[in-house]
This record gives C-alpha cells, sequence and structure tokens, in this order.
C-alpha cells in the first residue's frame, strides 16, 4: 500500500513537486493573451508581479493564484501520500519552490518563488503564515517596497515555525532551505535596495529597473 510505504514513494512525491512547481502559470498567461514571453518584459520574471506589467491587477490575480495553489498542492499530495512523513513533506516544499524557480520547460529560467511559497507554507502552518502576511503588510506599508517585505516576510517565516509550531526537524529545515532560496532569487532586489535604487510602490519605475 502507498501509505504504508513513505521510502518508496518520496523520491516519487518530491518528483512531482517539482514538476507541479515547474508549471510555469505566468509565462502560460501572457502567452496565451499577448503572445509573447513575459521573461523579455519588467524583470524578466513569470511570477505574478510581472505578469501585472502586461496584464493588470486580473493578470496578477490569476497568476498569483495559480502559483500558490501548485504549492500547496504538492505538499498536501506529498503528505497524503506518504502518511505524513516529515522528510518527504520537507523535500515536496523545496521541490515545488524550486520547480517554479528553476522550471525544465522553460529552461531553468522561473520566478522568484513568492506565491508558491505562500502555498508551501500555508500547507506546513497557516497560523504562521498569516503572521508572516501581517509582517509583510507592515514592511510595504512602511518602506513602500514590496521586494522588502518579501524578503523580510519569507526569512520571517522559519522563525515562526520553529518558535510557534514545532514541527519535525525536517520540516524547520525544508522551510529554512525554502526561504533560502527565494532570498537568493531576489539578490538583484537586495543589491537595488542596499544602494537606496529600489523600485517604490507610488512611484514611477526606471528605465531598466527590474523587481
Amino acid at each position: 500500500m502507498i501509505n504504508s510505504s513513505p521510502i518508496m514513494v518520496g523520491p516519487f512525491t518530491a518528483l512531482i513537486a517539482y514538476l507541479f512547481g515547474s508549471i510555469p502559470f505566468g509565462y502560460l498567461i501572457v502567452h496565451w493573451q499577448q503572445g509573447i514571453d513575459v521573461r523579455t518584459t519588467g524583470s524578466g520574471s513569470i511570477g505574478a508581479t510581472n505578469v501585472m506589467r502586461n496584464l493588470g491587477v486580473m493578470g496578477f490575480a490569476a497568476t498569483f493564484l495559480l502559483d500558490f495553489g501548485k504549492g500547496i498542492a504538492a505538499v498536501l499530495l506529498a503528505s497524503r501520500l506518504t502518511a505524513a512523513n516529515p522528510v518527504w513533506i520537507a523535500a515536496a516544499a523545496v521541490g515545488a519552490i524550486l520547480g517554479h524557480c528553476f522550471p525544465v520547460w522553460l529552461k531553468f529560467r522561473g520566478g522568484k518563488g513568492v506565491a508558491t511559497a505562500v502555498g508551501v507554507f500555508l500547507a506546513l502552518a497557516p497560523l504562521e503564515v498569516g503572521i508572516s502576511l501581517a509582517i509583510f503588510a507592515v514592511v510595504v506599508a512602511i518602506s513602500r517596497t514590496i521586494s522588502l517585505g518579501s524578503i523580510v516576510s519569507v526569512g520571517a517565516f522559519p522563525l515562526l515555525l520553529y518558535f510557534l509550531h514545532h514541527p519535525p526537524f525536517p520540516v524547520v529545515v525544508g522551510a529554512v532551505a525554502s526561504a533560502a532560496i527565494i532570498i537568493i532569487q531576489h539578490r538583484s532586489n537586495i543589491r537595488r535596495l542596499l544602494a537606496g535604487t529600489e523600485n517604490k510602490l507610488g512611484r514611477k519605475q526606471e528605465v531598466g529597473s527590474r523587481n
């Protein structure tokens, strides 16, 4: 039976999580609507924020929800098929985010993983996700910088998970690895934040600026 053999099923669920994550919804939506590669516009990402630059709020919402959905589906499926084995839950969490950031279908050039991570993290610990989102809102309200809010809230999640939820150690490791991937994907934003040139809400984006 599947649930009695998590060691055998685990690698399969990790692969499925990666494939789920690698579905490039933003790329597909923009190509369907405008016939272009979204990676040639704006920030060059396939994520919801860059899709919004091409298709507006509706494009953002559709992409965010689909990217969110593939993250939560990957973790819930791994939990179901491996009898909630924490090692394979953690592997699925990381796999889904890696899939979004490095999709095999697009020659490993994808997005920054924030929406997918929200889905992954929600499947792991809903309360801690709520607190992380509150942190995001506060940081963005103060700094008017979405990238800073994303970096801070994603970085806070593993700490909140560890101190408030006390999950098995592999899940904590998976959360830390997931957060690290997303923060690394924001390295260009971090450089601009340090230089004081990052785009802010309410300020027209400069030509060549990439969020």
